[in-house]
C-alpha cells in the first residue's frame, strides 16, 4: 500500500471517529450548504451554529431567500458581520430561481465553474458547494486546509520553499481519494480546526504526524514533541494593523445596526445617524462629508438606499435599508 493510500486511510478513519456533529454536514442540500458556507467565511462554527438555523427558518428555501425583503435579510444576519455577505448570498439565490430552480434542477450549478458565475461567489465557496453539496472530488482552500496541506506535503510555514496559492491548490487536489471528495475535505478541514491549528498544533495527537514534513522537520529539532509539547511555531511579522474600532469596517457596521432598529421603509438623516455611528461626533463639515463617504460605499454594496436630496443640506440626506 502506498504512503498516500495509508495517509487517506488514516485521516478518513480518525474523522468518522472524532469528527464533530455540525447542522450542514447532515444535508446534502445545495441552498443549505451555500448558505452554511456563506456564514462560515470570517466567522467561528459556534456563532455560525444558531444563525444558521434562524436564517433558514426564516427562509428555507432559496426561493424563499430570493423574493424576500433584502432589508429582512440584512436584519437577519446581524451578529455575523461583513454585511454584505447577506446580500451577496439574495443575489446568488436570485440568479439562482431565475435560472429555473427548483423546476429545473440544473438551475444551481453543480460544478465549481458554474457556481463562480453566481453574483459573490469566490473560488472558496465554489468549491466547498460542489463538494458538500454535490459531493465532487474538488479541491479547495481554506485556512484550515491551505495549513494542513503545506504542512503535511512541504513543511512549516515559517520555512523554505515558499508556496504559491496554486501549488497548493494542487497538492490538495492529489490527496482527495478518488469518490470520497466529501469526507476528504471534511476531515481535512477538521483536522486543522481541531489538531492542527495555527500557533499550538497537536502533534503528538494528530492521525497523520507520520506522514508530515513539518512534523518530521519539528521532530528532528525537538524529540520531546511526542511527549506532548507542541511545536514553537513563529508568527509571520504583520504589517501594524489599525484598531477594529478604529476602522472603516466598524463603523459601516455601526451604520448598519442603527437602520436595523428602524421600522420597514423609515429613513434616517445624517445629522441623526452620526451620533450612533461615532461617539465623538461633531456634526460639522468634516463628519458629515466623512460618514456620507462610508453611507456612499454601502450603498454601492446594496446595503443601503442613499436618499440625496439636493436641494437640502448634506445634514438632512437620509438612508434606510434596502426594500
Amino acid at each position: 500500500m502506498s504512503e498516500l493510500s495509508t495517509l487517506q486511510i488514516d485521516l478518513l478513519a480518525w474523522f468518522q471517529a472524532n469528527g464533530r456533529d455540525l447542522p450542514w454536514r447532515r444535508t446534502r442540500n445545495p441552498y443549505y450548504i451555500l448558505v452554511s458556507e456563506t456564514m462560515l467565511q470570517q466567522t467561528q462554527v459556534d456563532r455560525v451554529i444558531p444563525k444558521y438555523e434562524a436564517f433558514l427558518a426564516l427562509f428555507p428555501t432559496v426561493e424563499a431567500l430570493a423574493s424576500a425583503s433584502t432589508a429582512d435579510v440584512i436584519r437577519s444576519w446581524q451578529g455575523l458581520g461583513y454585511n454584505r455577505r447577506a446580500v451577496n448570498l439574495q443575489r446568488a439565490a436570485q440568479a439562482i430561481v431565475a435560472a429555473g430552480y427548483p423546476a429545473d434542477p440544473a438551475g444551481f450549478p453543480a460544478t465549481p465553474e458554474g457556481l463562480r458565475n453566481l453574483p459573490g461567489i469566490g473560488a472558496y465557496t465554489s468549491g466547498a458547494v460542489a463538494c458538500f453539496a454535490f459531493e465532487r472530488d474538488v479541491a479547495f482552500l481554506d485556512t484550515n486546509i491551505r495549513r494542513v496541506v503545506r504542512r503535511l506535503l512541504v513543511g512549516p510555514e515559517d520555512a523554505p520553499p515558499e508556496t504559491n496559492e496554486q501549488t497548493l491548490i494542487d497538492y490538495a487536489q492529489q490527496l482527495i481519494p478518488q469518490g470520497q471528495g466529501w469526507a476528504w475535505n471534511q476531515a481535512i478541514m477538521e483536522l486543522g480546526a481541531l489538531i492542527c491549528s495555527a500557533a499550538k498544533p497537536q502533534c503528538w495527537r494528530c492521525p497523520v504526524n507520520q506522514h508530515c514534513r513539518a512534523y518530521a522537520i519539528w521532530r528532528e529539532a525537538n524529540t520531546q514533541l511526542d511527549m506532548w509539547q507542541p511545536p514553537v511555531i513563529k508568527p509571520r511579522k504583520k504589517a501594524a494593523e489599525q484598531p477594529f474600532h478604529t476602522s472603516n469596517r466598524y463603523f459601516r457596521g455601526r451604520i448598519i445596526d442603527a437602520l436595523r432598529a428602524l421600522e420597514t421603509q423609515q429613513s434616517l438623516d445624517l445629522a441623526s445617524l452620526g451620533p450612533q455611528v461615532k461617539p465623538d461626533w461633531v456634526g460639522n463639515e468634516h463628519d458629515l462629508t466623512w460618514l456620507a463617504k462610508l453611507v456612499n460605499g454601502l450603498a454601492q454594496d446594496g446595503l443601503l438606499i442613499w436618499q440625496q436630496q439636493p436641494e437640502q443640506q448634506l445634514a438632512e440626506w437620509s438612508v434606510r435599508l434596502p426594500a
